[in-house]
């Protein structure tokens, strides 16, 4: 799939996001779907914009919670205790300080532009979460959550070699599982 019209799939799902959904039912649907990890370790994400906000249930999360850290291009993340401090970090991103602990987490709240119903995932352009993924599912088990609006659905995104699936994808509307 060439990169103009991923560009262009990017371009309208975020468009989409903007209009928002049902926060509430939103946070009720990934409530559920966290409750079977309870104990496990999970990383949320600081929402940046107008993303889907995974924070009211990370709060009522039963175990660790870490967030993402961005180090450098190309690279997998580093997931860091969150325990209320929060750093700046490039692309807008907010992320614990450096002197927090370093966690593997078992369960990862991911953010996306767009979704499929086949459980694939179109997200920034970086390639971040698919090198993670991978990494942590080199080393064992890793559930991802997909979280979004119903209306950052697209009809299909054709999967690449690096892609990685996910598990779920949460929205407003629905819970989808997949594997």
């Amino acid at each position: 799939m060439g990169a103009d019209m991923k560009a262009e799939l990017r371009r309208a799902a975020l468009a989409a996001r903007g209009a928002g959904g049902d926060a509430v039912a939103l946070t009720r649907n990934l409530i559920a779907v966290l409750a079977a990890h309870r104990g496990e370790v999970l990383s949320g994400y600081w929402p940046m914009r107008d993303e889907a906000d995974p924070r009211p249930a990370m709060k009522q999360h039963d175990g660790p919670v870490c967030l993402p850290v961005v180090t450098g291009p190309a690279r997998p993340l580093v997931f860091r205790l969150y325990d209320g401090r929060l750093d700046s970090g490039g692309f807008g991103t907010s992320h614990p300080p450096e002197d927090a602990p370093e966690m593997q987490p078992q369960v990862l709240i991911v953010p996306l532009a767009g979704f499929d119903r086949a459980g694939h995932r179109l997200g920034y352009g970086g390639g971040y979460y698919d090198r993670t993924l991978r990494a942590l599912r080199d080393q064992g088990p890793v559930t991802a959550i997909g979280f979004a609006y119903a209306v950052q659905e697209i009809r299909a995104i054709p999967a690449e070699p690096t892609d990685e699936p996910l598990d779920f994808i949460v929205t407003d509307r629905e819970i989808l599982r997949f594997g």
